[in-house]
């Protein structure tokens, strides 16, 4: 999710920031934001703005012993989420999600709230199912379950490519020194948090070792969407 200050559209209550499909801080971010949300009352008042940091772009194709490892090191600090190992054969692990970004790009010309769906609904689909949401028909597939999104339109901007350029105009930002890594969150005023929530170290090295995380501030959800949505900040 990002959104410069200065990019036409702009509104009050919109919360913007980069995250990657594949990345399961994002995922416990983004699961967070949507459940606190609904709490407080803020359904349809607050969005999130989906803009992309595409890791394979930094790193080359995801590597699945590295997620593995990261769904045992957040499954334990959100249980919730019903992170699983990779179970599928492994050719059918999803090396690239460029396809699924975009798709979550195309779909905000249905509207942020089915944006948010159909990036939701991909990472439940990765995370917990293990289905390969690189794919296009996955990618459909997904998006006609999740309820709320036209799939004959979805599947007429996957094949124009129209939001082919906006993903990589998401990496040129993520290239920046603005952006720390995924997620990264932003709002309107200029308030951007880094991976909030959560503070983790890796023991070994990426892929063969294990991420050790812990969670650090429980009540940043509440404080952020209200901050969105002008109201109080209360924990």
């Amino acid at each position: 999710m990002w959104r410069t200050n200065d990019r036409a559209g702009s509104r009050a209550g919109d919360d913007p920031g980069l995250v990657d499909l594949l990345c399961p801080f994002a995922f416990v971010a983004v699961h967070r934001l949507r459940a606190a949300r609904e709490r407080l009352g803020l359904d349809g008042q607050v969005h999130l703005d989906h803009h992309t940091f595409a890791l394979e772009l930094f790193n080359g194709p995801h590597s699945r012993p590295g997620t593995d490892s990261e769904a045992v090191g957040l499954g334990q600090v959100a249980p919730e989420l019903g992170f699983r190992l990779w179970t599928r054969p492994d050719w059918t692990y999803p090396s690239t999600v460029l396809l699924a970004a975009e798709a979550v790009h195309a779909a905000k010309e249905q509207g942020l709230p089915e944006s948010e769906d159909l990036d939701y609904a991909l990472r439940c689909a990765f995370w917990r199912e293990s289905r390969s949401i690189g794919h296009r028909q996955v990618i459909l597939d997904v998006a006609k379950e999740a309820g709320s999104i036209d799939v004959t339109a979805l599947a007429a901007a996957l094949d124009d490519g129209r939001a082919r350029a906006t993903v990589m105009a998401d990496h040129a930002v993520a290239t920046t020194d603005a952006i720390q890594g995924s997620p990264h969150l932003f709002l309107p005023d200029g308030t951007n948090l880094h991976n909030p929530g959560i503070t983790v170290h890796w023991e070994g090295p990426y892929a063969s070792g294990y991420p050790i995380a812990q969670n650090t501030n429980p009540t940043w959800t509440n404080h952020l969407l209200n901050q969105a949505a002008g109201a109080p900040s209360h924990p």
